[in-house]
């Protein structure tokens, strides 16, 4: 019996390392989150997304299957500003999963400490207005240095909740901010030849992509933020278009070409389709190889 006994405990202190190393399962809002969260986790972590790199973040279905991710979940990581506000609570309070609430270390707003731009100053922000938000345009991850604020705020909450891999996760920032300083070098060169030109886009995703290489929005297809394009407004786009000898239709891979392709038509411009998410392009395979395809294709059609 108690050479039984001794095996029993031996076999369970020989299970209890195991259970020690667990993944932490993180959910994240978008691809890209998921992207910079894999980077600082490494094999401590297990991340998904809700969304996919191909569809429009703003409009994700709180569908069941996303309750039942985040019912597992030991953090769930968002954009903010209000971009998942038609379905993040409802998913939450679907998961059942009080350590993934707002306000709770199992919830993480990944814009916490980023420079906002596109802020209102008018008091009053309401639907007709378009898809305005109040606290800030949310696209922010299109500005590389700002993927470096997000990939700290991750990391910090990870050492957190795993605090005896707090020195793992550090030297994964610590390498992921290396990666982005050294990429940075070859994306100022490829853009800096187009700093002030100016160019028209379709929605406005790209004020901190724009603020951080240099490039100008002229005008926008959208009349007001997630509005579709009218006739009469296209006729307007048409014009400043032509006034401003404008190169370049900027757009996300998941509108509708055919405005772009009208106004492209009736002014020479090159309507230039990029994703804006990890995963929205095969060539967007993580965060980095996303800003590695936006300044290809756009600094690859300005030359043109």
């Amino acid at each position: 019996m108690k050479r039984l006994l001794l095996v029993a405990v031996l076999s369970a202190l020989s299970i209890m390392p195991v259970f020690a190393k667990d993944k932490l399962n993180v959910l994240t809002t978008t691809t890209d989150l998921r992207s910079i969260a894999e980077s600082i986790g490494g094999d401590k972590v297990k991340a998904d997304a809700l969304g996919y790199g191909t569809q429009d973040p703003h409009f994700i279905e709180a569908k069941p299957s996303f309750m039942l991710k985040a019912k597992k979940a030991d953090l769930f990581i968002r954009v903010g500003l209000e971009l998942e506000i038609g379905y993040e609570e409802l998913i939450i309070d679907g998961s059942r999963n009080p350590k993934i609430r707002i306000g709770q270390p199992g919830h993480l707003d990944a814009s916490d400490g980023v420079p906002l731009l596109e802020v209102p100053t008018t008091q009053q922000v309401d639907r007709s207005m378009g898809d305005v938000h109040p606290m800030g345009n949310p696209h922010y991850w299109l500005d590389p240095l700002n993927a470096k604020i997000v990939a700290a705020n991750i990391a910090k909450r990870l050492s957190e909740l795993s605090p005896e891999n707090a020195g793992y996760f550090r030297e994964n920032l610590a390498a992921f901010n290396a990666k982005i300083d050294g990429k940075m070098a070859g994306w100022n060169a490829a853009m800096a030849p187009f700093r002030g030109q100016k160019v028209a886009i379709y929605h406005r995703s790209w004020p901190y992509f724009f603020n951080r290489f240099g490039l100008v929005d002229a005008c926008e297809l959208e009349p007001k933020p997630g509005i579709p394009p009218s006739p009469a407004h296209l006729s307007e786009v048409i014009e400043i278009m032509k006034r401003n000898d404008l190169p370049i239709v900027l757009m996300e891979v998941f509108y509708d070409e055919t405005p772009a392709d009208f106004v492209a038509q009736k002014t020479g411009a090159k309507v230039v389709v990029v994703p804006n998410s990890v995963g929205g392009d095969p060539a967007a395979k993580d965060y980095c190889s996303l800003i590695d395809t936006i300044v290809e294709r756009v600094s690859g059609a300005l030359k043109k």
